[in-house]
């Protein structure tokens, strides 16, 4: 069965003098530009089954989302003139136009968004066509269906969903690799590789040794399956403690040191999420109630994309420091936040660039994160949205962070019970970066700027590290030695002077 779950509108609660407070605020709502962006439907659709076959797919799960996000809202969601949605690892051409015939969306401009586009871009899109006039009412939509996919190709069962042919209105793709050619070519590529190397750099900059950082990234990461848990959203049914992290056993194996599967992001969920964003006159018209309205008052993105490898502080991110900057001092205070959170290396680099710590009373998740809640590729910031949004319905301000690649781009977003006094503005802060010169031919004496030891069928089988040579330039270099395969879990290796054959290195 299909469990939606409704975490928008008015909150649970929710009393007669809220209620007046709503009211007694409905004249200074009235004074606000019409043009206002406001988010005025948050839906999302889960489901998790055993049986193979059983369930929707994605695009059914989409839809489940939408309706989800349109309830009480009258005719509002007819009004739709542009349908956004970022790509899943599904191949369907045009969901977007799907789904406006589905729910008999006339004149709705599609856009699909290709993997490594910002999922805060389609949503700080939306916001900047409703305010400019050139859009009314829009549509921000996605989801995956993964699980079952995964069940059927498991029992070898064939399914028969619905598919969304034709090519969108608009494709936005993103302009540069994410990758180096010498990460791809280096046994650098897998995600969790590149992550476990930016926990190395972290532990260092820390003064942590790796024992000591492991312990630091199980308490984070602990802290994250309990709001998940305590939330209801766990795709594991419980909290994690902090030793199944440390020690894995069964099919929590090792990726790549500090990382087992469990710090891993979950994309094997069946998860949909939609928003329904549309100007204050045309929620006035369509007479959605005050008790829905949450403002999108800020949101920026860095889309400069500089690899890791030549990266100058494998431990920062500039773009997030730029993007915390564009956002404002104050938010760090912010009382509703959920991080985008693929890996601990994630969580970790945010917190020190927008200067965020975990308080009383405010997690750094609403969900629980990607690794417990579940993380739909290429749609978790719209999950995100929907909690943090229900949370700011109960007062207070919040906050949503995006991630593309390997903390490759950066977006954060605000959101309030009340509007902008300037109006919603989204900025891009992309500006050149600092990178060193890579040179994958480099040969000679380099120091490790950081490093990870990954594990193939539970054992550990090749050390990567990113090396720095003569001149700063940068390269990838790997070792099979034994001594260096355990040295590298258990010693500091930051900072320690290699030398370099080409696609190796050697103490």
């Amino acid at each position: 069965m299909i469990v939606g779950i409704r975490r928008y509108g008015r909150p649970a609660g929710w009393s007669g003098a809220e209620e007046q407070r709503c009211e007694g605020a409905s004249m200074a709502l009235e004074t606000i530009d019409p043009r206002t962006p406001v988010l005025v439907g948050a839906g999302v659709a889960n489901q998790r089954l055993a049986e193979a076959g059983a369930g929707v797919g994605e695009l059914e799960l989409m839809a489940r989302a939408v309706e989800d996000a349109a309830d009480g809202l009258g005719g509002l969601l007819r009004a739709v003139r542009h349908v956004l949605v970022p790509r899943g690892t599904w191949r369907h051409g045009d969901p977007g136009r799907w789904l406006a015939n589905r729910f008999k969306i006339v004149d709705a401009h599609s856009t699909l968004a290709e993997l490594g586009v910002l999922q805060q871009s389609l949503i700080s899109r939306a916001c900047a066509d409703i305010a400019a006039g050139r859009a009314d009412v829009v549509l921000v939509v996605g989801g995956e269906a993964a699980h079952r996919r995964l069940r059927a190709r498991i029992a070898g069962v064939e399914l028969a969903d619905p598919v969304a042919d034709g090519v969108p209105d608009t494709v936005w793709a993103p302009g540069a690799d994410i990758l180096a050619r010498v990460e791809i070519d280096r046994h650098l590529a897998v995600p969790a590789r590149q992550y476990a190397v930016m926990e190395s750099a972290i532990g260092a900059a820390r003064g942590l040794s790796p024992a000591d950082n492991a312990r630091e990234i199980a308490a984070l990461w602990q802290g994250f399956s309990a709001v998940a848990a305590d939330a209801g959203h766990s795709v594991r049914g419980r909290a994690l403690r902090e030793d199944e992290l440390l020690s894995p056993e069964g099919r929590n194996a090792w990726l790549a040191d500090p990382y087992t599967k469990w710090h891993c992001s979950q994309m094997n969920v069946d998860q949909a999420a939609a928003l329904l964003l549309c100007s204050a006159e045309a929620a006035r018209r369509f007479g959605v109630e005050r008790g829905r309205w949450v403002f999108p008052t800020m949101a920026a993105e860095a889309n400069t994309m500089v690899p890791l490898v030549a990266r100058p502080d494998l431990d920062r991110s500039p773009g997030f420091a730029a993007v915390g900057a564009a956002l404002g001092s104050g938010v760090g205070d912010t009382t509703h936040v959920d991080l985008y959170s693929c890996f601990p290396a994630a969580v970790r680099i945010q917190q020190r660039e927008l200067g965020l710590t975990e308080r009383a009373g405010r997690a750094l998740t609403g969900t629980g994160g990607m690794a417990f809640a579940g993380g739909p590729l290429n749609n978790y910031v719209l999950q995100a949205t929907v909690e943090v949004a229900a949370n700011v319905l109960a007062g207070g301000d919040g906050l949503v962070t995006a991630v593309s690649g390997m903390v490759t781009k950066q977006a954060g977003a605000l959101w309030a019970g009340r509007p902008a006094a300037g109006g919603f503005r989204a900025v891009d802060v992309s500006a050149e970066l600092p990178a060193r010169p890579v040179d994958a031919d480099y040969a000679g004496p380099a120091d490790v700027v950081g490093c990870t030891v990954a594990f193939e069928q539970g054992e550990p089988a090749v050390a990567i590290a990113v090396v720095e040579g003569t001149g700063g330039v940068r390269s990838v270099a790997s070792s099979t030695d034994a001594d260096v395969l355990a040295s590298m879990r258990t010693d500091p290796w930051i900072g320690r002077s290699v030398r370099v054959r080409g696609d190796t290195f050697s103490i």
